[in-house]
């Protein structure tokens, strides 16, 4: 069964399931001490989201693609809070954002407006080696599906120095429009993601490593 197969065949209950048992890594990355999680749009500071959020569960209830689901991870992740998994389901950026007119406590900023205007995390190409583009395979995939496509995500070509004749064409983030929405993170055709959703200012340069 292939990764989209196994995917498909996961109802709700079971993708939730996931989430509480931890098993992917960007997930596990906060689990293990960097207390960072994908929070839906609007989140504010994670200090401030941990003492605003009222565990309601009302942004998870009206998400349509239920995409937002609640912690359930005992260990460095905030039990009951709201969270996005973005290899397994990722945020949609739904331009009435419901999520963020649902929260009533404020964790999640009334004053944003616009989906693309919400910078939950940002993308980063963390395995470098295997990713299709920079080995000389015309991929994009993380760039086509882009919701802020040639703004976020654009593609450079330059000459392939192990060929010396064809041509990289290589997906380069800008940090500064990405949403974080983790849509290029679900949509890598590769078995661990190339590209993930990490924090805007990670602790340090070696928080991706795996």
């Amino acid at each position: 069964m292939s990764r989209t197969e196994e995917k498909s065949s996961l109802g709700p209950g079971a993708r939730g399931a996931l989430v509480g048992g931890g098993a992917l890594w960007l997930l596990l990355k906060a689990g293990s001490g960097y207390g960072w999680l994908l929070r839906p749009p609007g989140a504010v500071a994670e200090d401030e989201f941990l003492k605003k959020c009222l565990r309601c569960g009302r942004c998870a209830h009206v998400c349509p693609y239920q995409a937002v689901q609640m912690g359930r991870l005992a260990t460095g992740v905030a039990l009951g809070t709201p969270l996005i998994v973005a290899r397994q389901n990722p945020c949609r950026l739904c331009a009435d954002l419901p999520c963020v007119r649902a929260c009533p406590s404020g964790a999640l900023d009334p004053e944003l407006k616009e989906a693309l205007k919400t910078r939950m995390g940002t993308a980063v190409i963390v395995e470098r080696q295997e990713c299709l583009s920079l080995k000389g395979l015309r991929c994009e995939v993380c760039y086509r599906v882009c919701p802020a496509i040639d703004k976020a995500i654009t593609v450079e070509s330059y000459l392939n120095a192990k060929t010396g004749r064809h041509a990289i064409f290589e997906p380069v983030v800008h940090k500064e429009h990405c949403t974080g929405c983790g849509i290029c993170e679900e949509a890598c055709v590769l078995e661990r993601p190339a590209i993930v959703v990490g924090p805007l200012h990670p602790p340090s340069e070696s928080w991706y490593e795996g």
